[in-house]
């Protein structure tokens, strides 16, 4: 009895003694923190150097003094600019952006000043509120155009005292992490990644805390290491 032949099955198997390829690694993706920290409306950034000037830290605090004396007069013009701003988000529910401007250029120069204090670049700050796209250090707040509650002037501050207290402890960390840094490009001109990127961080929370306490910014500071 003849067999009439199926249709033949598709092999499953690799042909010819070929391997079946493994399959691709599944994409690995950003870890939570850094979603949450890369998405918050305050940019702070500071790049690393390859190399320091060996002797450059013995100096640096001397050589800032005149940044701190122009500081201590823009801090009295931002104590006054965000005093304004508390009367007019309760009355008005909208910063002013001029004073907004302001502020972020007195936080943008006090960044750049304690990047070059705490050894992280040896680029003597600009004098300029504005940014340096060639300068190493940067900071960015974004304008809340979607305005602000009138209840912050009233309550931020203290909604951010447990952020800004960490932030305190981060950057008292990250001072000590400075002192040995110090010896560290004394004697191989090199600012440690792990030590630099722990400072940066203390700087960033710092920030962070400061602008959700001055209702700079609507949305809560992440508790992220970032």
């Amino acid at each position: 009895m003849t067999e009439t032949p199926g249709t033949p099955e598709t092999p499953t198997g690799p042909s010819g003694g070929a391997e079946t390829p493994a399959p691709p690694p599944p994409t690995a993706r950003p870890p939570a923190v850094t979603e949450a920290a890369a998405d918050y409306p305050l940019r702070l950034d500071i790049e690393p150097q390859e190399e320091y000037a060996r002797f450059m830290p013995l100096v640096k605090w001397l050589l800032a003094i005149p940044h701190y004396i122009v500081l201590i007069l823009l801090a009295i013009g931002a104590f006054f600019a965000i005093l304004i701003s508390w009367f007019a988000v309760v009355f008005t529910r909208r910063y002013p952006r001029g004073l907004f401007d302001y502020v972020v250029g007195v936080y943008r120069w006090a960044t750049r000043v304690n990047a070059y204090v705490f050894l992280m670049t040896d680029r003597y700050p600009p004098f300029t509120l504005q940014d340096d796209p060639d300068y190493p250090a940067h900071f960015e707040i974004e304008y809340p155009e979607e305005g602000v509650d009138r209840w912050r002037p009233f309550l931020a501050w203290l909604l951010a005292i447990p952020y800004l207290f960490a932030a305190t402890i981060l950057v008292y960390l990250a001072q000590i992490i400075v002192f040995f840094a110090f010896f560290t490009i004394l004697f191989t001109k090199r600012f440690p990644e792990g030590m630099f990127k722990i400072v940066l961080i203390a700087l960033r929370w710092q920030a962070r805390g400061n602008a959700y306490a001055y209702w700079m910014t609507t949305r809560y500071p992440p508790f992220v290491w970032d």
